[in-house]
């Protein structure tokens, strides 16, 4: 799970790093040392000054004193003067580079923000081609941009740097609160949940899961089959109900799903039933019929825990599928199905971050024990930290 993420992380990282450290391995300009050739040395001039003096006491002939005069006019440089004075031309010293100063002390890394940008751009494609939303991809580079730019950074510790960074980063991202499903569902009678998403998402099989989770901590459940849009949808969770030995409360195909809600909930009511787990049709924010219905099973049902069920495999559609929802009816939580086969973990990862909804479960199978709870430290050991 989220291997190639994992990779392409550490790749761009590495190639990150090389960039700066080529950046910082530049010699700077030394425009103070132009400055001082630029200059007439002093002593120079004192000694031009007393030469010319002698010469005027000594009452020089006319021409040998408008030769001293075209010497003062077209003084040597300092090189010269040094190397006239002593026969032997001054030693030149070499220029010392970014990392040259380093082998003497820890100093500024000077990395400028145009440097920044440009090192950082590689590691942004990498985590937009692993679905990793543009949101998370600012918060990033933020974190990173204040720990490098204008800082001090030790020699060859620049890949560490980032690594650190990212670490907090996304373990920071990772934290977006958290949820004790069981102890939830406990704190009423019966406990209402509706689960919403897309289409194909995998919300009639995370359903059927969520009830076998229920019937381990020996609390029992009715299914309400509200989805009466999509051919077949009733018969697949019914399938699933008498599999799982779970009653389920369903009417005809075009009836209206708030009503299939609110009898569930009555029958929970008069059986002493703990949970009612609805499903709703698969709906997209572009369809207003099904939105408004939707809408309308949350004003009647009064759900004390609206479920979005998205797969981790449409990384950023996944990610403003469960925005458009949220706007509608406010989310509590999400669950990503098919995380199994997420080899790129950008929606495990930017989810939470962007809707500020915690994720509970991960789907990681089609049997229905194959729910597992969401575990950051997982996910950090899964993208290698």
């Amino acid at each position: 799970m989220f291997s190639f993420l994992k990779e392409k992380i550490k790749s761009a990282v590495s190639r990150l790093s090389g960039k700066i450290e080529g950046a910082l391995e530049k010699p700077p300009e030394i425009i103070e040392e132009k400055k001082r050739e630029e200059k007439v040395p002093e002593k120079h001039i004192a000694e031009t000054a007393v030469e010319k003096k002698a010469d005027s006491k000594a009452e020089a002939p006319e021409p040998e004193k408008k030769i001293a005069r075209a010497q003062e006019k077209d003084m040597p440089d300092k090189h010269a003067v040094e190397e006239k004075r002593s026969g032997k031309k001054p030693e030149e010293k070499p220029e010392k580079g970014f990392f040259g100063a380093l082998k003497e002390k820890i100093t500024s890394t000077q990395i400028s923000e145009d440097e920044f940008e440009e090192s950082f751009s590689e590691l942004e494609t990498a985590l937009l081609e692993n679905n990793v939303a543009v949101e998370v991809i600012d918060k990033i580079k933020g974190d990173l941009s204040k720990v490098l730019v204008n800082r001090t950074v030790r020699r060859g510790s620049i890949e560490d740097v980032v690594m650190e960074s990212l670490e907090k980063t996304l373990s920071d991202i990772l934290s977006t609160g958290s949820l004790d499903f069981v102890e939830k569902v406990r704190s009423k009678k019966p406990f209402v949940m509706c689960f919403v998403g897309i289409n194909g998402s995998g919300k009639t099989t995370t359903i059927a899961k969520v009830a076998r989770l229920l019937q381990k901590h020996k609390l029992s459940c009715v299914i309400a089959a509200s989805d009466t849009f999509r051919a077949a949808a009733i018969d697949q969770l019914e399938h699933h109900a008498k599999k799982l030995g779970v009653k389920m409360i369903k009417h005809d195909y075009g009836a209206d799903p708030a009503a299939v809600a609110f009898d569930a909930i009555q029958h929970a009511k008069a059986k002493d039933i703990d949970v009612v787990l609805i499903d709703t049709a698969g709906r997209l924010h572009s369809n207003t019929n099904l939105v408004d219905e939707m809408k309308k099973i949350i004003r009647v049902a009064k759900p004390d825990m609206k479920i979005f069920v998205g797969e981790s495999i449409t990384g950023n559609d996944c990610v403003e599928q469960a925005k458009t929802f949220d706007s509608a009816i406010g989310l509590d939580c999400i669950i990503l199905s098919k995380a199994d086969v997420d080899e790129k973990g950008g929606t495990a990862v930017s989810i939470g971050y962007v809707t500020g909804k915690p994720i509970i479960f991960l789907g990681v199978g089609q049997e229905y024990d194959d729910l597992r709870d969401f575990d950051s430290a997982a996910v950090m050991k899964g993208l290698g930290f």
